[in-house]
């Protein structure tokens, strides 16, 4: 089982994310969809809190976190819902509002599970190759691993 985040580069502008989660499909889904579950866990790496989550979890609806550090710095990011089908997919845009890469990237989440093993497989797509190999040579994938550890812990029985 893959326990750690991997990220790789997919094709010319995307990303393809994967994690597994000893949960079952419908929580882990929730846990990633629902604001008062991720609050409990989706802080990003050691010394930021999730501070804003609101989803509209709808084809056409909208969502915005925002997390702030220790020193009172925030970083914010929203985007439309393009399609969603819990709990196997999500599809939507994002930006930040202190935007790190040029433009808007489309992520789509994929969950499958295997004897109670989730795998999330979230495939993420910029608008220019430069965007993404950015992304890729930035310090998010500790960030990321920060908060999916706690949805471990969080969805552990």
């Amino acid at each position: 089982m893959n326990d750690k985040v991997k990220v790789v580069p997919d094709g010319d502008r995307a990303i393809r994310i994967t994690r597994s989660f000893k949960a079952p499909r419908d929580l882990v889904f929730d846990a990633m969809s629902k604001p008062e579950m991720m609050k409990n866990w989706f802080h990003g790496p050691p010394g930021w809190t999730l501070t804003t989550c609101t989803m509209d979890l709808r084809p056409g609806g909208s969502y915005r976190w925002v997390w702030k550090n220790d020193k009172g710095h925030e970083m914010g990011m929203g985007g439309r819902i393009i399609d969603v089908a819990p709990p196997e997919r999500m599809i939507t845009t994002e930006k930040f509002d202190q935007a790190w890469y040029p433009g808007e990237a489309t992520n789509s989440l994929v969950l499958t599970e295997t004897n109670g093993v989730t795998l999330m497989s979230l495939t993420v797509e910029y608008e220019t190759k430069e965007a993404r190999d950015g992304v890729l040579a930035s310090p998010m994938e500790s960030g990321m691993e920060a908060s999916y550890t706690r949805l471990d812990q969080y969805l552990a029985p």
